[in-house]
């Protein structure tokens, strides 16, 4: 059990404060409740793109990485579909060092072209790195324009296009920031040698005067029920033909994630697990086979990856991992495997509170979700699940109307 006070400004600025007298550290954490879900079809790529312009400076800070090094800390953000997190971990005795830097950033970014023309090459050349010269790097932009049609998921983070990263404007630049990076729209979380009340009265010192906005997202419908099954062929140079089958689930709140996190364990995770054993050692078809779930907070995705190897047909790796579906359809798994799934997880969270930058990173998660309290709550989530919940979930989703295929294809075949 994590023990946590929260606490609102009058800004709407959440603040969630964690102490652990153990260790020497603080952790400070602020997410933005601003991903890639947020953005407008034709300017794709922009909360990835602030990312990395939050650490171009402030109004009264030009390096970020220098200070905290210079405090004895490190820092670092991600950003995803639903959202954006930046992270300081330091000496606790300089924790006002990451609250300044924080606020100075949530108040004002310096917006110059040069710091924008700056960041526009450093996420389109991560663009061509990741996404364009690695082998399946753009496995995203075709999964997911297939399993979503209207969801604003249809994009990766990254952005759709580099075009549109390219042609932002400084006035575009502005616009977003004052629209999201704002107290009311963020959470943050002081994790480790520090107290409620001292974490409390600093943060309402760095950050309750930054002036609060009306936040605007663009409105999107819900992904409607897919029903009939898609399919996409893409020649590329990739070093294995592979084979991706999406299948759309339920939101990260529903049951059924939870269901679905553990049936992807069953399937793929370890040397014990039925994919490794039977399509990859025993049957020798896939140089690699996994299964996963998106995690995003609204409706995601199931997905299969396998790399076949050489001589195999697709006809014959479908068919394989469509006999191991069949069989989760058909079968219940035993006692013994359940509660190894069960054990394996909960070791999992139990490992995710170990650091103070976990706990940190992850009560502003679930704040965002809805409730930071969440996270007190999700072996239980997991302990309730039963056979039967896990073979009526493989029947439900493992449906060929709910799935988008990605084939990927050697160049010279």
């Amino acid at each position: 059990m994590i023990q946590f006070k929260k606490f609102v400004l009058d800004n709407g600025l959440r603040v969630i404060i964690h102490e652990d007298l153990s260790t020497p550290m603080v952790a400070v954490n602020v997410v933005y409740n601003v991903g890639s879900k947020y953005e407008e079809p034709d300017k794709t790529g922009f909360a990835h793109l602030f990312e990395h312009l939050m650490f171009s400076g402030s109004a009264h800070v030009p390096d970020f990485d220098t200070v905290i090094q210079d405090a004895g800390g490190e820092n670092n953000a991600f950003t995803n579909t639903d959202l954006t997190n930046f992270y300081d971990i330091l000496p606790a005795e300089n924790i006002e060092t990451a609250l300044w830097l924080e606020s100075d950033r949530m108040f004002q970014l310096n917006f110059s072209k040069k710091a924008l023309k700056t960041q526009q090459k450093v996420v389109i050349e991560e663009f061509k790195e990741t996404c364009l010269n690695e082998p399946y790097g753009d496995m995203w932009h075709h999964l997911t324009e297939l399993a979503y049609q209207v969801h604003p998921y249809r994009w990766p983070t990254i952005g759709k296009e580099m075009k549109h990263i390219s042609d932002a404007t400084l006035q575009q630049v502005e616009t977003f920031f004052y629209n999201f990076y704002r107290p009311n729209n963020a959470v943050i979380v002081l994790a480790g040698n520090i107290s409620e009340g001292e974490g409390y009265h600093l943060v309402k010192k760095w950050f309750e005067d930054i002036p609060a906005s009306e936040t605007r997202r663009m409105p999107y419908d819900p992904e409607p029920d897919h029903q009939i099954l898609s399919r996409k062929v893409v020649y590329a140079d990739v070093p294995h033909d592979a084979i991706f089958l999406a299948y759309n689930m339920k939101d990260r709140l529903s049951d059924e994630y939870y269901i679905c996190d553990l049936l992807s364990d069953l399937m793929a995770n370890g040397r014990s697990s039925r994919f490794y054993q039977r399509l990859y050692k025993e049957k020798q078809l896939f140089s690699l086979i996994d299964a996963f779930v998106s995690g995003s907070i609204e409706p995601g995705l199931f997905i299969i990856e396998g790399r076949l190897m050489p001589g195999v047909t697709f006809d014959d790796a479908r068919a394989a991992i469509m006999e191991e579906i069949s069989i989760l359809q058909q079968e219940l798994i035993s006692d013994r495997e359940l509660e190894k799934l069960k054990n394996a997880v909960v070791s999992s969270l139990t490992f995710s509170e170990v650091s103070v930058l976990n706990k940190a990173i992850n009560l502003a998660y679930y704040e965002i979700l809805g409730d930071a309290d969440l996270i007190n709550h999700e072996e239980e989530r997991y302990q309730k699940i039963t056979a039967n919940d896990i073979r009526n979930t493989a029947l439900n989703l493992f449906k060929p109307s709910n799935c988008s295929e990605l084939v990927y294809i050697r160049n010279g075949k």
